[in-house]
């Protein structure tokens, strides 16, 4: 499986090149994004691709944006990609990587939802007994479900920052009430809605995280990605249990394995072996195999 550490479009204005993902103007109301194989792991671009990770990637978030189409329009076009990429050789190297997306203005705020206690969420637990100013439960263990999942926004850092935590009041000063509401609300019946039908394929969703953006009329849309093993964390049904971080699906994977090296998170990040990319680009496929079918 062919691997695409960064894009190279002729013809296209480069936009901007994040962690995972290149974007290219097209005109004015629409983009080319194409999701690399790149991977970030605490906020840090590590040097080595995951082979068809960004195929997998875009595949899943439209699968998810098509069916969450009752609840939120998303960015998506109907523009075919040759319309756009007319050089046949970059289109082969692009694969499923590359869709044509309307241009919307992104909130500043990162909506998170939380099924289960992991991650930064189980560290501010521990520290406070709250997420995002939610006071929980006492006495929970590592990856408990919640009694309900909860909202716990953070702010969108620039490229090699970290995201904060952040709680609800944060986000109403930076969008107003209204908005800072409806994006809370959907993005809990997303993730109720979503986390039931992986649950039926076997897969758990622990926590995911959601982007937004407005177009001109102000109508809110789900942006950037939807629900995949980047912006979620998966376990396998079948292997949960408590107490314990969850084998997973996605990159916590190579996050498990990075935790074992002493590295001090900031760049440039280490290589990986072999058989981490390969393990972990396979667990990428498996996850999207069990949502999609495919």
């Amino acid at each position: 499986m062919t691997a695409l550490y960064q894009s190279e479009l002729s013809g296209l204005e480069l936009l901007n090149r994040g962690k995972v993902r290149d974007i290219y103007a097209i005109d004015e109301e629409h983009m080319l994004i194409v999701t690399s194989d790149r991977l970030s792991a605490f906020d840090v671009i590590l040097p080595q691709p995951i082979p068809g990770k960004g195929e997998v990637l875009t595949r899943v978030s439209s699968f998810w944006f098509r069916r969450m189409t009752g609840i939120i329009p998303n960015h998506l076009t109907d523009i075919p990609l040759e319309n756009v990429v007319k050089n046949a050789d970059e289109r082969a190297i692009l694969g499923d990587r590359a869709i044509v997306v309307r241009r919307l203005k992104p909130l500043p705020v990162e909506a998170i939802v939380r099924g289960y206690i992991i991650g930064s969420g189980w560290k501010d637990y521990q520290k406070t007994g709250r997420i995002c100013g939610i006071t929980l439960p006492e006495k929970l263990r590592l990856a408990d479900k919640l009694p309900e999942p909860i909202y716990t926004p953070s702010t969108k850092a620039e490229l090699g920052a970290h995201d904060e935590n952040v709680d609800f009041q944060h986000t109403i000063d930076l969008l107003g009430r209204t908005l800072a509401e409806q994006v809370r609300d959907i993005s809990l019946q997303i993730y109720t809605e979503a986390a039931a039908y992986a649950l039926d394929k076997g897969i758990i969703i622990a926590d995911t995280k959601f982007e937004f953006g407005l177009d001109e009329e102000g109508r809110l849309h789900i942006i950037d990605e939807a629900l995949t093993p980047d912006s979620s964390r998966f376990w396998p049904a079948n292997r949960y249990r408590p107490g314990i971080s969850p084998p997973s699906f996605d990159k916590q994977f190579v996050r498990d394995y990075l935790e074992t090296l002493g590295w001090d998170k900031t760049p440039p990040g280490p290589e990986l072996p072999r058989e981490i990319i390969e393990k972990t680009a396979q667990k990428y496929r498996e996850a999207e195999q069990r949502l999609t079918g495919r």
